[in-house]
């Protein structure tokens, strides 16, 4: 009898161990697809918006950028122009020689001041 309680109880550990664990890997999971969401960019918006649009019209075509990597994207990158506010981005198209292409869009005065890309390791 003690050995079947026994058993019973470490199969309800691993149950909930098991559980658990499928939560974390949906959690990430999940996380993945939430920064793809909001920090991704296909290179034809890149290359369709130009300097001097409207603002409001490029931040329309972008997705929200307002992620945990943002942070990383600023490194590496050309200085800011004075003045302005940036918004950072990857590139959808696949990495090149192990490098993500990064999208910085800066805005001053309501238009779109600067476009760069730039790759990051």
């Amino acid at each position: 009898m003690a050995q079947r309680k026994g058993c019973l109880i470490g199969c309800g550990v691993a149950l909930v161990l098991f559980i658990g664990l499928v939560a974390v890997v949906l959690f990430g999971f999940g996380k993945v697809l939430d920064l793809a969401e909001k920090t991704l960019v296909d290179p034809s918006v890149y290359e369709a918006v130009q300097v001097g649009d409207p603002e409001s019209a490029v931040r329309d075509r972008l997705p929200s950028g307002e992620s945990f990597v943002k942070e990383a994207l600023k490194d590496g990158g050309p200085a800011q122009p004075a003045g302005s506010a940036c918004s950072w981005f990857l590139s959808s198209a696949d990495p090149k020689g192990g490098e993500e292409t990064v999208f910085r869009f800066c805005f001053k005065d309501g238009k779109l001041a600067e476009k760069v890309q730039y790759a990051m390791k």
